[in-house]
């Protein structure tokens, strides 16, 4: 049921103090003229546009491209709150991929009845065609983004896992540079941790889930769908950052069995390749024959251990929203300890007597589709009218395991800049873990998505959404 609490106001305490992870931004936003903020704001936007840091919109006929917008008072966390955080961000990311590699192997989860095995079996993320591949260094989520919101001080929530292909990264080094250029006099007045090692840290990462065929120092690519996906720009800046080819699958065949792509002085073998295609697309002779997106014969390739994939084929399973409401139970399982960070109520509504609680109280609910992304075919309760409630409780009726349901939570705001002044908005937070066999490293910020509406909970670029820098200071 929806929750009566005040929303928790991450700058100021209930008495108008500011808290301490913002005295010394706070003490320099005092001093600034609010005409000089939003001149900076508009040139922050320009820069945006002339850079191309867009996204595209699916199923609209008009402004299939869109700005996401930026807004420059920064989010902060005190070191206090990142440990906690990062702590239990690299436990989660330890027990995902120990659950996919069970999962995919002995099954030890499903034998110990934890969790359902029609989950598994019947769920469309899970791949057939990875049981008993055991990728190279035993790692399938290479790169892993957790969404995170918080109730309280101390109250943190992971809100999903996105362990297929989580998308952002571009956005949180972007809104750093930006914020870096605009304001270079609070970054020597406030001490703030670096983003832009990112780049770097994920080719070192991925360089180091070679396979034991590659030879000499690793070739990494980026594999991108094209020009028309919604994060192509995203795709494109890290492989320029990272120093590496952006490749389509038509840049890309079979030779002597390893995956090799097309340059000026003809075919080169790839060693890792980051994928940013969909299982579906990634192989036409294993999965969809009519994807054009992908390269024939990959996954023997992938199988005969002559290619890293990245993150691996079927590593999807985890973001389902249905596994995730196991995800306290999968961490116990897999590390035998306490989760350090909650999971939100869910309810399955694959469950009768769950489904039935849902279509009670749907109004009070956030109700979202199990492989949903992006805030497309959720429900937001306490937002929606009476016919969008009736219209998704006949949705939910014929078809509950495409379902699950979420108390409405009484997200912490964050101040933006508007109208010359500060306003609170609420927020979540993406972090970013990379993974590799030498262990996990958490870039030490994130990106903030903030909803620019008031009032509004959703905060999805594609929902009308926008982002800001995310500071964690030093000690």
């Amino acid at each position: 049921m929806t929750t009566q609490r005040p929303n928790f106001d991450e700058m100021r305490t209930d008495d108008g103090q500011v808290r301490s992870p913002y005295h010394g931004y706070d003490k320099w936003f005092s001093n600034e003229d609010p005409v000089r903020l939003t001149k900076k704001s508009k040139e922050a936007e320009a820069f945006f546009r002339r850079t191309g840091i867009t996204f595209n919109v699916y199923g609209q006929a008009a402004a299939q491209e869109r700005l996401i917008p930026f807004d420059l008072v920064p989010r902060i966390l005190s070191n206090r709150e990142w440990t906690k955080l990062s702590r239990g961000i690299e436990q989660r990311v330890r027990a995902i991929n120990a659950f996919l590699h069970d999962i995919y192997n002995r099954q030890e989860i499903l034998r110990a009845g934890i969790i359902p095995v029609d989950l598994i079996s019947q769920n469309e993320a899970f791949l057939p065609q990875m049981i008993g591949v055991t990728p190279p260094g035993n790692v399938y989520t290479h790169i892993v983004g957790t969404d995170i919101v918080r109730t309280g001080e101390n109250d943190f929530f992971v809100l999903e896992d996105n362990a297929r292909t989580p998308s952002g990264v571009s956005y949180m080094l972007e809104n750093r540079e930006t914020m870096l250029q605009m304001f270079p006099e609070l970054f020597s007045k406030i001490k703030v941790r670096p983003v832009s090692d990112y780049p770097k840290n994920l080719r070192r990462s991925l360089r180091a889930c070679a396979p034991a065929s590659a030879k000499g120092r690793p070739t990494v690519a980026v594999l991108t769908p094209g020009i028309h996906n919604s994060a192509y720009f995203e795709h494109s800046f890290l492989a320029d950052q990272m120093g590496a080819e952006l490749v389509e699958g038509h840049d890309l065949r079979v030779v002597d069995g390893h995956i090799a792509m097309r340059t000026t002085r003809g075919y080169k073998v790839i060693d890792v390749l980051y994928r940013r295609v969909d299982d579906d697309y990634l192989d036409p002779l294993n999965f969809k024959p009519e994807s054009m997106l992908g390269v024939p014969g990959i996954m023997d390739v992938y199988k005969a251990g002559n290619i890293t994939i990245a993150n691996a084929p079927g590593t999807g399973i985890a973001d389902d929203k249905a596994i995730y409401s196991y995800m306290p139970d999968i961490v116990k399982f897999y590390t035998g300890e306490r989760p350090i960070l909650n999971n939100v109520k869910t309810w399955r509504c694959s469950e009768p007597q769950s489904l039935q609680y849902v279509l009670d109280n749907l109004s009070d609910l956030v109700v979202k589709e199990v492989h949903g992304s992006g805030g497309y075919g959720m429900l937001v309760g306490p937002a929606a009218s009476k016919k969008e409630l009736s219209t998704f409780a006949a949705k939910l009726k014929s078809k509950p395991n495409n379902y699950i349901a979420q108390p409405t939570l009484s997200l912490s705001t964050v101040p933006i800049f508007s109208k010359k002044q500060l306003a609170e908005r609420h927020v979540d937070l993406r972090p970013f873990a990379l993974v590799s066999p030498k262990g996990i490293e958490i870039t030490q910020g994130g990106l903030t998505r903030v909803a620019l509406k008031a009032g509004s909970l959703v905060v999805n670029s594609s929902q009308g959404g926008g982002t800001k820098d995310t500071w964690v200071l030093e000690d």
